[in-house]
């Protein structure tokens, strides 16, 4: 015998649904805003600038060599690639990894983090989980297995409810995951209210407290600028020009003011 369908009252809807909704993107704005005003200007050294510039020069030389007389292409490969005093060979950059004990700001970024990541998430889920505790909200559109049940029915324990309705808790982490698309539209692309990009952040703290390994970087570049060759794509650009049927017809004929000196 197949279970009665279960009926929502549509308050629920007025003073449960949309109010999580509502809450959980001006918590999100709040804390795009404040990640503004709390984020620190992280400033680059001389060297640092001169090596991202390097590689920039040698990527668009791999890209655009190809403009260039074949002459001008290999002296510039020579200054960067040349085995006994080329630029990615003889410059060593001494990579020195930071660390929080020695660096104070990497201790405050962090503590600036979890204020404005962590803290507003516990104390707005718990508040969320108190103030709408025991509420089903709605019914995803298609039916789940029981394994679904702790994750979209946190704080309700019915074993013969469905697996597809979810609960007021669960609803507002939807929430928190689900609005990036309006953060986006509203706060733009890189914005401090995206909850998923911050935990992708956060998951990958280690490797991105790591700074850039400048060395590898010349190694890679040097690699490929290695296996570049010069390709002059301006050969024919004469013959090519000349082929063509140039009109000229009215390009002569206004008669440009004359001016006064």
């Amino acid at each position: 015998m197949a279970e009665p369908e279960l009926l929502l009252d549509s308050n629920i809807r007025l003073w449960v649904v949309l109010p999580i909704v509502f809450i959980t993107f001006l918590v999100g704005v709040i804390r795009h805003y404040v990640s503004i005003l709390l984020q620190s200007d992280k400033k680059l050294t001389l060297e640092q600038v001169s090596d991202s510039q390097v590689l920039i020069r040698s990527r668009i030389l791999r890209e655009n060599g190809k403009y260039i007389p074949k002459q001008s292409f290999l002296m510039r490969k020579f200054y960067f690639n040349n085995q006994e005093d080329g630029f990615f060979k003889k410059t060593k950059r001494k990579v020195v990894p930071p660390s929080p004990m020695t660096d104070p700001s990497m201790l405050t970024d962090m503590m600036k983090g979890n204020v404005t990541n962590v803290l507003p998430m516990i104390l707005i889920g718990g508040w969320i989980n108190w103030t709408f505790s025991g509420f089903v909200t709605t019914k995803v559109p298609f039916p789940l297995t029981l394994r679904f049940k702790p994750m979209l029915q946190q704080g309700i324990e019915l074993l013969s409810l469905d697996a597809s309705w979810v609960s007021s808790a669960s609803w507002y982490f939807l929430n928190v995951f689900g609005l990036r698309s309006m953060y986006s539209l509203i706060l733009g692309q890189d914005n401090g209210a995206d909850q998923s990009r911050i935990m992708q952040e956060q998951m990958s703290g280690a490797a991105m407290a790591m700074p850039a390994d400048t060395n590898k970087a010349f190694k890679a570049e040097w690699e490929a600028l290695e296996l570049t060759d010069h390709q002059w794509a301006l050969e024919s650009v004469e013959e090519d020009l000349m082929s063509r049927e140039l009109d000229f017809d009215g390009m002569f004929s206004k008669e440009l003011p004359s001016g006064i000196f």
